[in-house]
């Protein structure tokens, strides 16, 4: 059988909650081996955040935890004191990555910067996440998803579409942007860690959640750096990120081009509205969009999104629905690509977890662990790779090192 692709890799993480957790997965799901550590006792703050299996908090049945640590191993270790800055020295020493998302103040107090253990590991990938990165005057600054996100740039351009351009701005829902941001970090990782196989040099990686994200509205910067041009969110539109109720829903409708609302008219029964010679090019249909919207709409509300999905695909317009959780979970088409796999937990059970965004036809997503309890893999890392004695592990746990 082929080896995961990753498999020629080992990473060490610091890192808690999304960003850092995120990156090592994607990770550990293609194969890599990622120590988590984490503090004694209390562990990742990810698992006394929710939702919790049966409504019960739980360190051990956290969703959120489950899901961003499949596939890794978890030890504990206060990296704070002087023997537990130590151990992680040591493991520093073995690995090809390590992943941290602490402060860039903490990190050189505790004598853990880049440069601190490239002499210890001098073919060390080292990926640094923080909100303002590394470097400039907001690098000890702090924020939340939240706080990212706008930082970014992004919500001053949401919701695209609003009867009022003027509202207060908004985000994505859910963590999205802490797990872009651990994409990106990923990616960045990967590279660097292609380069040390080939040349057997490492480097260090800083990943500015602010520069992650403001990437993604790059284009919008760009033009106000080069033309001046400060540009707003749309406002109302034709038929372009526009939501339409159905019976049981919402459907995005979006036409662009002449064909698409011929196609559109053909679904609709060609009424005469629909002909008028004012809404045959794509700059009158804009113009014109209040005029539209209505009676589209009008159409649209005799349908379920599902049923409203298929018709206007089958003439080929561009249009989905707006999917719940219920809805993904529940879709065919997903289903059909196996997008999500059956993962039994000691505590937690079997539960459905989702699996990979890309398929591999060589080396494919494997689900080789669920996520780890707290501590799980202390004896196999402490004693099987470092080889420490059960007597020596016994004083560190009385210690509180580990």
């Amino acid at each position: 059988m082929t080896d995961n692709a990753l498999s020629h890799l080992n990473a060490i993480e610091l890192c808690n909650m999304v960003s850092g957790p995120y990156c090592t997965k994607l990770l550990a799901d293609f194969g890599a081996e990622v120590i988590k550590i984490e503090p004694p006792i209390i562990g990742d703050p990810a698992r006394r955040r929710g939702p919790f299996l049966h409504g019960m908090p739980d360190p051990e049945l956290s969703g959120l935890f489950l899901h961003l640590n499949t596939n890794k191993l978890s030890i504990t270790l206060d990296v704070a004191t002087e023997t537990g800055k130590g151990i992680l020295k040591e493991l520093i020493k073995q690995a090809d990555i390590f992943i941290e998302d602490n402060p860039p103040g903490v990190m050189k107090k505790q004598g853990l910067t880049y440069n601190d253990l490239e002499r210890l590991n001098p073919r060390l990938v080292m990926t640094s996440i923080t909100p303002f990165g590394q470097t400039g005057p907001y690098r000890d600054y702090k924020a939340y998803e939240l706080n990212s996100h706008h930082a970014g740039g992004e919500g001053s351009l949401l919701p695209i579409h609003s009867d009022d351009p003027d509202r207060e701005p908004v985000k994505p829902g859910g963590i999205v942007g802490d797990c872009v941001c651990g994409l990106s970090a990923a990616l960045a990782t990967l590279t660097a860690a292609y380069f040390m196989k080939e040349t057997g040099i490492g480097q260090h990686i800083d990943v500015s959640k602010q520069d992650v994200l403001m990437s993604l509205v790059q284009h919008h910067v760009c033009t106000f750096a080069n033309l001046g041009e400060v540009h707003h969110r749309l406002g109302k539109g034709f038929l372009m990120v526009l939501p339409m109720e159905c019976q049981d829903g919402f459907v995005i409708i979006t036409v662009v081009t002449d064909r698409e609302w011929r196609s559109l008219a053909e679904c609709m029964g060609n009424p005469s509205w629909a002909l008028d010679e004012k809404f045959l090019s794509w700059a009158n249909r804009h113009w014109y969009a209040d005029e539209i919207n209505p009676r589209v709409q009008a159409w649209v509300r005799q349908f379920k999104k599902e049923e409203l999905f298929h018709k206007l695909q089958a003439k080929g317009v561009a249009a989905a629905p707006v999917n719940t959780a219920e809805d993904l979970a529940q879709s065919v088409q997903l289903l059909e690509r196996g997008f999500f796999a059956d993962i039994e937990h000691p505590l937690a059970g079997t539960l459905r977890y989702p699996t990979a965004a890309y398929q591999f036809s060589r080396t494919p997503w494997t689900a080789m662990r669920p996520a780890p309890l707290l501590g799980q893999h202390n004896e196999l890392v402490y004693h099987g790779r470092l080889g420490f004695s059960e007597i020596e592990l016994t004083k560190l746990r009385e210690a509180g090192v580990i």
